[in-house]
């Protein structure tokens, strides 16, 4: 076999790093898939259709959502960590996918820090420590004093074991010194309701899932987990501001690719991705959920996960959290 001249390397070299730039250029040229790793009709799966829809508007075309749930967003995210990386697969990532699973987990099919190229920030849903109106609280203090005076602990819901309410509630119990019981359950409907009927007192709740209850006064409000109040119920004060310090907690999420999706690609997205949560009737939409729309650019992203990761996976250990 002759060798190859050296002279041929160098021209093939040239012709390869001409390809994504062209590419990248006639970005996008077909269909686009979204993947989001939990089922129809749920927060996240809102959020991803709306926003597909305005998006496809100015990329020019379709957008086509594909849900892919199961085994805390791993099975939706092991199939966009395997797509190929031209941004034709992009996904719905959020604080399990990103954050809390690599601590949960002994074993993960992707590397959430290795695996994918962020887009951008998208949403985060405030969570709110809510009770049964038969709890005879109606601040944290009330709160503490009655919780401390249950001799068996406190049951608390969330919609499943490793969700952000699950790890939220965790890191309250640890700032707190309170003895909780988790009950799981599949999904936060049958936890909402069974904190409505009174079968367990209490569960961190997100805004979308419990704007309405909360307004009506079926649950009442204790305190917020975020750093501000929540412009949709400015009278219930934060966790912070009633004496546990620092403390913030959400179900967030963003948008993620394949790792190696060329960089005028993830540009174009999050350029189109921004202009999205901008757009009035997208506002409109999210702040009646009781969303925060939280844009960022890519390496914003990327440094909101990590620092996540790392406050997580502290509060997983901690707490001795593990899932199989």
């Amino acid at each position: 076999m002759k060798r190859m001249p050296l002279r041929w390397f160098g021209a093939i070299a040239a012709s390869l790093a001409l390809v994504q730039p062209t590419l990248a250029a006639d970005y996008p040229s077909r269909s686009i898939e979204w993947v989001v790793p939990y089922p129809a009709g749920g927060g996240t799966d809102i959020v991803a259709r709306v926003l597909s829809d305005t998006m496809s508007k100015s990329l020019g075309q379709p957008i086509v959502v594909a849900n892919k749930p199961g085994a805390a967003t791993a099975i939706g995210a092991s199939h966009t960590a395997r797509a190929k990386p031209d941004g034709y697969t992009i996904m719905s990532a959020d604080t399990a996918t990103l954050a809390a699973n690599p601590f949960l987990y002994s074993k993960l099919t992707y590397d959430p820090a290795e695996d994918f190229t962020e887009i951008g920030l998208t949403v985060r849903f405030p969570l709110i420590l809510a009770v049964n109106p038969k709890v005879p609280a109606n601040n944290l203090e009330e709160f503490l004093a009655w919780a401390k005076d249950q001799p068996d602990g406190v049951n608390y819901g969330t919609p499943g074991a490793g969700s952000p309410h699950h790890l939220a509630t965790e890191l309250f119990r640890l700032r707190t010194g309170l003895d909780l019981v988790h009950v799981p359950y599949r999904g936060a409907a049958p936890a909402v309701q069974d904190v409505l009927s009174g079968q367990i007192p209490f569960m961190f709740i997100d805004s979308a899932g419990g704007q309405q209850h909360l307004a009506a006064g079926t649950l009442r409000g204790i305190g917020v987990a975020s750093a501000e109040r929540l412009d949709s119920f400015p009278d219930i004060p934060t966790l912070s501001e009633q004496g546990v310090a620092d403390f913030e907690a959400y179900a967030w999420q963003g948008l993620v690719a394949p790792k190696g999706v060329p960089e005028a690609v993830v540009e174009r997205l999050n350029k189109d991705l921004r202009e999205a949560l901008a757009d009035p009737a997208v506002v409109e939409r999210f702040t009646a959920m009781g969303l925060e729309i939280t844009p960022s650019s890519p390496a914003e992203m990327t440094a909101y996960s990590k620092a996540e990761r790392e406050k997580w996976g502290e509060v997983i250990r901690e707490s001795k959290i593990t899932l199989e």
